[in-house]
């Protein structure tokens, strides 16, 4: 028996330590749900993790911008819709005026009527934005882009993927003007047939101008239809993408509460039994002072 020193308590001490250690991890890791809370945990896991962590986020928010950008799309689809409601009634104009049964007083009256209509074209056009970003009036039909000033120029990036790579990531919505002049129709019109309905042999040249205007107009409204589609299985894409990648983070990341509780419990009764088998080893140097009393 030693008095100055106890090899027994000190190593009873050690393995106390041990469990008390093994102990504090299992709790923090089930009271966060992670197995990997710190880089001493898993460091190639947890840069592994953090990887994912940044393109899942850049991907639900590359969601939400495909998102807008349909939402951009049904704008100018909507507007476009009442520029068509629009050439109709130019088209019935043009109609009634190229018939013979009306005099020029009468077909004036008709004519104000037609260049009303191509302004209110030429203004809902000017007039539709979505954010602030006019969409009909020409701005977006350049088939350049500049994103490099504070405000871009040019056709529209959307930007959706976590890099920037030109066939993963991102598209162009490019959109036609849709103004009355670009259509050919209204007086602002130049060298075109759908100019006037003033004259009998203009309403009748009219007549094609504005079928022609029509067909422009549905081609813009085809291609924006086909961004839509485009975009919105993109959105179901990239959904896909984030929820598998939670997914394989979550494996790396997460823990296993059933493996993690039962390591749990048994550190828990290796630190209980350690804590009362030091008790014990520091009584046994007491012992010694019986046989010096003896």
């Amino acid at each position: 028996m030693y008095i100055n020193n106890n090899s027994m308590a000190t190593g009873v001490a050690n393995n106390l330590t041990s469990h008390y250690a093994n102990l504090k991890t299992t709790t923090e890791r089930l009271s966060t749900g992670l197995r990997v809370n710190s880089a001493a945990d898993d460091a190639a896991g947890l840069a592994i993790r953090e990887l994912m962590r940044t393109d899942i986020a850049a991907l639900q928010q590359g969601v939400r911008n495909a998102n807008d950008a349909i939402s951009l799309l049904q704008t100018a689809d909507g507007a476009l819709g009442i520029i068509d409601e629009k050439l109709t009634r130019m088209k019935e104009l043009a109609e009634q005026a190229a018939t013979g049964t009306y005099d020029s007083t009468q077909r004036l009256m008709i004519e104000s009527e037609y260049q009303a209509m191509a302004s209110e074209i030429t203004r809902i056009a000017n007039a539709t934005d979505f954010n602030g970003i006019q969409l009909l009036n020409g701005n977006l039909s350049s088939d350049t882009h500049d994103g490099s000033n504070l405000t871009s120029t040019g056709k529209m990036k959307v930007h959706f993927g976590s890099a920037n790579d030109s066939a993963e990531d991102y598209y162009y919505i490019q959109i036609g003007t849709s103004t009355a002049s670009a259509l050919g129709v209204g007086n602002q019109a130049v060298g075109t047939d759908g100019r006037t309905i003033s004259t009998q042999e203009a309403a009748q040249k009219a007549l094609v101008a504005v079928t022609n205007a029509v067909v422009s107009k549905d081609k813009i409204r085809a291609h924006l239809g086909a961004l839509q589609n485009r975009l919105e299985n993109t959105v179901s894409n990239l959904t896909t993408q984030a929820e598998n990648l939670q997914a394989a983070e979550s494996r790396i990341s997460d823990v296993d509460v059933a493996t993690e509780m039962t390591k749990f419990v048994r550190n828990q009764i290796l630190t209980q039994s350690s804590v009362a088998m030091l008790s014990q080893a520091n009584s046994m140097p007491k012992m010694a002072m019986q046989l010096i009393g003896g």
